[in-house]
């Protein structure tokens, strides 16, 4: 006898429950697609301290051309009431994403790839508190470093002094340069976060800290002054 063929009815494809942190496989999909959620723990965060290895130079802009500072207003404050040196954690964001300037991986990356590298760090690492106090050790206890009175270009207080130099512009044109200087020992305490991405890893970031470190620096007239080792990574 002849088999005849069987109507087939159409199932019904429910959606399966989603959870954070799981790969997803929707039924009925004909394509079997799958939806990967980062979880929370795949956000690295790092406590990290740099231990100056230089004396650390600023030189502040004003903000115009026309406005002139005295020599200790150069410094970076930290905002309020308050005489706490420290440094805008921009700057640090600056020292692993500049393009124009000698960022880190402008300096000791390939030049074909260090601006992918730039922009990895631009979107994926991000660096806190906005404004990132620095720190000395005072009887075992690492404490913000607080600036005085200048007395003769010396503060007793924050040990910072006026670094006066003459730089010389295009035709031999003399620049006098008067910069504060904050002396050894000096850290920055921050802390480092890198969210998942699959263009820059833990290890990169910290390699162009410590590499950039010792090469660079941090503040103005790198490469002389501001360089530091990575204290803490952890």
């Amino acid at each position: 006898g002849g088999a005849g063929r069987g109507a087939a009815g159409q199932g019904v494809a429910g959606r399966g429950e989603a959870r954070r942190g799981e790969a997803i496989n929707y039924k009925g999909d004909p394509m079997g697609t799958v939806v990967k959620i980062s979880k929370p723990t795949d956000i690295i965060t790092r406590k990290v301290i740099l231990c100056g290895t230089a004396d650390l130079m600023f030189d502040r802009y004003a903000g115009d051309n026309n406005t002139k500072l005295e020599p200790y207003q150069k410094l970076y404050f930290q905002p309020g009431d308050t005489k706490v040196i420290g440094i805008p954690a921009a700057n640090i964001t600056s020292f692993l994403t500049a393009h124009n300037t000698n960022s880190a991986p402008k300096r000791l990356r390939d030049k074909r790839k260090f601006k992918d590298i730039c922009n990895a760090c631009l979107s994926f690492v991000s660096i806190s508190p906005s404004f990132i106090p620095l720190k000395r050790d005072q009887g075992g206890k690492s404490v913000p470093i607080e600036f005085g009175t200048l007395s003769d270009d010396v503060d007793p207080t924050s040990g910072v002094y006026i670094h006066r130099s003459v730089a010389r512009l295009d035709k031999g044109i003399p620049n006098p340069k008067v910069r504060p200087v904050v002396p050894l020992p000096w850290e920055l305490h921050f802390d480092l976060t890198i969210y998942p991405n699959s263009e820059v890893k833990e290890v990169d970031v910290q390699n162009l800290l410590e590499e950039g470190g010792r090469a660079l620096g941090l503040g103005t007239f790198r490469g002389v002054f501001g360089k530091f080792i990575v204290g803490q990574w952890s």
